[in-house]
């Protein structure tokens, strides 16, 4: 298949594993890259610019494939070491960028003068166009179904992906819902050019996380999610467990007074204990609805190929069949 997103980034099918914190590691990187999809690893899950360094160095030795790095640009006052970690990138020799968080604008021209494309990720076609008009590649469309920060306007895949094909010139990907070839040809024919998995991708044999984590995934329905820190201004999309329930009754409870500082210990610090560990019960962490179109724990190259083979079985047979 071939597309502006494969186009641009130099790769064999429009699928794309977005950045994931504590999952977006070497090993996943290149097995998606090497399926013929773009691997990313996630900048800020390592701690510092150096051992993001030696992350690229780890993917390059595991695949000759493009992979991207993702950086998510926080709302802090004290920011991670965003231009160390940007030359860790370039010098590493990665061409590939993935933007999340708040805008990457202060940041355009660093990696744009190192010859990197950027594809941001955004929940509305108003941040989309934003993107587009600072000089971003391509966009990633996050509907209200992904897993992770959703964004405040709460508009789903079927109505965003189509308004963002009659505002943008640039090319974009569908995420959120996002899991096989299905999902793939609803993204084409809304528009889109491609689609990001994350939750997908963590339900994988090469995806460095507890194997509870993976059957968590598996065994959950598209029932089983829910929006915490929404009082915040904050929504995030995460798997229920115990943990999300207490941050649930604290929301109730304390409605406008709630303050960050009164779900902490549910959300500060609990993504190493819950993706290496596999504590299920000790925090809050990311997770689509998709996960109830989640049945197995593939190979990266067995879940692409399948997406593709049953995406052209669809796109030829049942489809043209109709007309």
């Amino acid at each position: 298949m071939k597309n502006r997103i494969t186009e641009l980034f130099g790769i064999q099918h429009p699928i794309i594993q977005g950045g994931m914190h504590f999952v977006g590691f070497a090993e996943l990187a290149a097995a998606v890259s090497n399926a013929g999809g773009l691997g990313t690893i996630t900048g800020l899950t390592q701690r510092t610019a150096a051992d993001l360094a030696n992350e690229i160095a780890k993917c390059r030795e595991m695949t000759d494939k493009p992979f991207a790095v993702n950086l998510t640009f926080l709302p802090t006052v004290n920011s991670p070491d965003y231009p160390g970690y940007i030359d860790a990138i370039i010098k590493g020799g990665v061409k590939i960028v993935e933007t999340a968080g708040r805008s990457p604008q202060e940041y355009m021209p660093a990696l744009k003068d190192a010859g990197i494309k950027v594809i941001h990720k955004c929940t509305s076609v108003r941040h989309a166009l934003k993107a587009q008009s600072i000089g971003c590649d391509a966009v990633s469309v996050d509907g209200f179904e992904c897993g992770g920060h959703p964004g405040e306007d709460d508009i789903p895949n079927m109505i965003l992906l189509p308004r963002a094909a009659e505002e943008l010139e640039i090319p974009f990907v569908a995420s959120g819902g996002m899991a096989d070839g299905r999902s793939l040809v609803a993204a084409l024919a809304l528009g889109a050019e491609g689609m990001n998995m994350g939750t997908r991708f963590i339900a994988t044999q090469e995806a460095p996380v507890h194997e509870n984590v993976k059957q968590a995934i598996v065994a959950a329905s598209e029932l089983d999610t829910r929006l915490v820190m929404r009082p915040l201004r904050n929504t995030e999309r995460v798997l229920n467990n115990a943990a999300v329930e207490r941050i649930l009754e604290k929301e109730a409870r304390l409605g406008k007074d709630l303050k960050f500082t009164d779900i902490i210990d549910e959300v500060a610090g609990v993504y190493p204990k819950i993706m290496k560990d596999g504590d299920m019960e000790l925090g809050a962490w990311s997770c689509g609805m998709v996960a109830g179109l989640i049945h197995d724990v593939p190979t990266c190259q067995q879940l692409i190929d399948n997406i593709m083979s049953q995406a052209e079985d669809i796109i030829r047979a049942r489809l043209a069949g109709m007309l």
